[in-house]
């Protein structure tokens, strides 16, 4: 299966998410996963957008480029590397009787040391790059504002 990405998709290109946690949140392209899937990053530093694959449907790719320059990703960013454990919480928990039935331990994800510092190397990149522009403090104003519509405006 042949995936196709839309034109102004290109690499380094600032988007705008739309939809999930960090919707309204301005991200930049920094790769394209085998499964069609956008790799995108915040940088985690300017809007806490931490490297994440976003299907390009919920992407507006905007006008703004950023020259990565000879960045490259490193070769163990798949699909297998950012899928979560499916495991259910509920059914894992062993009860006694007479406990509680609504107990349940939630557990909270917590990034890994691996997740962390491949966030922090692509950062950099992408930080050094914006860092290399003439329009550096607008860029990064630009990066942190989030983006929206009002009632009579259209993107």
């Amino acid at each position: 299966h042949v995936r196709r990405i839309r034109p102004n998709l290109k690499i380094g290109t600032v988007c705008i998410l739309l939809a999930g946690r960090h919707a309204g949140k301005r991200v930049v392209l920094v790769g394209i996963l085998p499964s069609g899937l956008l790799l995108v990053t915040g940088p985690f530093a300017f809007n806490s957008c931490p490297l994440r694959r976003i299907p390009q449907r919920y992407v507006i790719g905007t006008s703004t480029r950023i020259s990565l320059g000879n960045f490259k990703l490193p070769k163990h960013f798949n699909d297998d590397y950012f899928k979560k454990n499916k495991k259910c919480v509920k059914r894992t928990v062993k009860r006694k009787e007479g406990d509680d039935i609504f107990a349940t331990k939630k557990e909270k994800y917590v990034p890994s040391e691996q997740r962390k510092t491949d966030q922090k190397t692509v950062d950099e990149a992408v930080i050094k790059a914006i860092g290399a522009r003439p329009d550096k403090k607008v860029l990064r104003g630009y990066l942190k504002a989030a983006f929206g519509l009002r009632s009579s405006q259209y993107p």
